[in-house]
């Protein structure tokens, strides 16, 4: 069969599969089957799918998946992470759009202890949007913030869907975790100087209401006793990557068990929480091995068919540079995002994706910091950005998707900017893991 053809069925299948409503693990291994026997035979086929997908997920640097994800479910079921939020709260005052500025702050402490950012988006949500709509913020206004920060989770460490990248793509999974800091750390502070500024020019979108004062001891303890003990959870797991000390995996169970010490240390932490944090980890994680066993065999057999060979040899007649190929990447990226989930955005592209880089001789923790952000991109986009259903979940049954789509929109050209930024200086994204010991 011919590469096209080839091409046309895997890719037509599984589109097929995902518009019919079929969940994407399914929908990839339904695919995988149809392609072992067009290209295989039945009996081969099978016993080689079953193989390579058993393969796929015995991998020891996965576990750092479902680690990451506890540590996420262990603060929120035991309320630190709430308690975090109000400690920040009481430090920052003064500041235009203060309620909006605190999601910003509290959502990248948060999303320096929680793998996921679905989690981290719920969990601003219920802390902070009742409150902001309450005291008469713009919903765009109060919105906006926790849906952007919540795909700054993507970026910033301990993060499940880098290291899934990582796994899919063969990036170094540390020296990706750690790459993320810097433009993540960039992207918060451009929300926040939007947020600012947007609010000093019209002080109708986020009025300032008269609050509790607190002073000494009172603003300063809870931050003390309830922040900064977590924030050396992300010490401990970003120290032990970045000296060498623990793989991230090792790093990975280090946070578990200082996420574990700081939640009994609160007396938090109960026997039905921690069964219920098991659980809810479980869940995510089946379904996270299930699409990484079905992709990995979806991106072989793309290779086998010679789908994969055939399109990267037409895409290189074009003698595209390495920022003409990167940003036709983005672009993709930026229209899949609009109708497709990251993971899926993720197992359609990197077979063609990761050859490519390789022939233009592409830096991958680079272009791994590229992707991760684009996708980020597609959290905010209508009409299925993800955060934009989550913070439908959340918030009050008058607010609209037309609003959520508008408070989402700014925060997505920012991010397009950051983007655009790491693209120009690569060294945003390289320096910090190349002093990696």
């Amino acid at each position: 069969m011919d590469w096209p053809l080839a091409l046309g069925l895997m890719l037509g299948t599984v589109c097929f599969l995902l518009a019919i409503g079929l969940p994407v693990a399914f929908a990839f291994f339904l695919t995988n089957i149809v392609g072992v026997i067009v290209f295989m035979g039945l009996d081969r086929g099978m016993l080689w799918l079953v193989r390579n997908s058993v393969a796929a997920i015995s991998n020891f640097n996965l576990a750092p998946i479902p680690l990451f994800l506890l540590m996420g479910e262990l603060l929120l079921q035991t309320g630190l992470a709430f308690k975090a939020v109000d400690a920040i709260d009481r430090i920052i005052r003064r500041v235009p759009g203060r309620l909006s500025v605190v999601a910003v702050t509290g959502g990248t402490v948060f999303s320096a202890l929680s793998g996921s950012t679905i989690a981290t988006t719920a969990m601003l949500g219920h802390a902070l949007l009742p409150n902001m709509l309450k005291r008469g913020y713009h919903p765009t206004m109060a919105m906006g913030p926790i849906m952007a920060v919540g795909g700054v989770d993507m970026l910033i460490p301990p993060s499940a869907l880098a290291v899934l990248l990582g796994s899919l793509a063969r990036i170094p999974i540390a020296e990706l975790l750690i790459a993320g800091i810097v433009p993540g750390l960039i992207m918060s502070v451009l929300f926040v100087g939007y947020i600012v500024v947007r609010c000093a020019i019209d002080p109708g979108l986020a009025p300032r209401v008269e609050e509790r004062r607190y002073a000494g001891r009172e603003r300063w303890m809870p931050f003390l006793t309830q922040v900064v003990p977590l924030l050396l959870v992300f010490i401990v797991v970003v120290g032990s990557i970045f000296t060498g000390v623990a793989t991230p995996t090792d790093s990975a169970a280090l946070g578990c068990i200082a996420t574990a010490v700081i939640t009994l240390a609160h007396r938090a932490l109960t026997w039905r929480i921690l069964r219920s944090s098991l659980m809810d980890m479980a869940k995510v994680t089946t379904m996270i091995f299930f699409i990484i066993a079905a992709s990995s065999t979806y991106a072989q057999i793309l290779a086998l068919s010679g789908a994969t060979d055939g399109a990267l040899a037409e895409l290189l007649k074009f003698q595209l540079t390495r920022i003409e190929a990167l940003l036709l990447i983005i672009a993709i990226l930026l229209m899949m995002g609009c109708f497709l989930d990251q993971v899926s955005m993720m197992l359609l592209t990197l077979p063609f994706i990761m050859p490519m880089a390789d022939k233009l001789g592409i830096d991958i923790i680079w272009l791994g910091v590229i992707l991760l952000i684009s996708m980020q991109i597609g959290l905010l986009t209508p009409p299925f950005g993800l955060l934009l259903f989550v913070m439908k979940g959340v918030a009050p049954p008058h607010i609209g998707m037309r609003l959520v789509y508008r408070a989402a929109l700014p925060y997505a050209v920012l991010t397009l900017l950051v983007l655009l930024l790491i693209v120009a200086v690569p060294g945003l994204a390289t320096w910090l893991p190349k002093l990696i010991d």
